[in-house]
């Protein structure tokens, strides 16, 4: 009986013994949190405009025109595979965006020149938008070339490089 009694008293002491210390991951799931005020986000309200690295003119000017022949490959061959007119039309309308980048950068008489380029692409671009049925893509497709090859040759940075302002 003794040693029922000792069994008895030794196992309610090591009970109440971990019931009381417990285990701490089981303490921690059951006691009651602080609510603690969520702290408000700051909403930006004025971005900043962060200005990357600065580019020399004429690493502006090299740029714009691998962008811009980049860009007239793309349209010619997406004038070739008769891809869609949205294609096209955005194809034409990236050409052009680098082209008056590069037109910026240059004096007055190449700017003059090179209007002459611009007004045929946008002609083209205009002739593109309007051809819903992509009859006339050959055609488009000469005439892009023949830009591309005209501006590649006399607006190429080695002929152009004195006249970069």
């Amino acid at each position: 009986m003794r040693s029922k009694r000792r069994w008895f008293l030794l196992f309610t002491f090591y009970f109440l013994l971990f019931t009381l210390c417990g285990c701490e991951a089981f303490v921690r799931k059951f006691t009651r949190k602080s609510k603690k005020d969520k702290v408000p986000v700051e909403m930006v309200l004025a971005p900043e405009e962060w200005k990357g690295p600065q580019m020399t003119k004429e690493e502006q000017y090299r740029q714009y025109f691998v962008f811009w022949q980049s860009w007239q490959d793309e349209l010619i061959n997406a004038l070739t595979q008769n891809a869609s007119q949205k294609k096209k039309f955005d194809c034409a309308q990236q050409a052009m965006k680098n082209l008056v980048g590069l037109r910026s950068l240059l004096n007055e008489s190449k700017q003059k020149q090179l209007d002459i380029y611009l007004k045929q692409l946008v002609d083209l671009q205009n002739d593109i938008k309007s051809d819903i049925y992509g009859n006339a893509n050959n055609f488009y497709r000469q005439n892009s070339e023949k830009l591309k090859m005209n501006i590649s040759q006399r607006f190429s940075y080695s002929d152009v490089k004195n006249d970069i302002l």
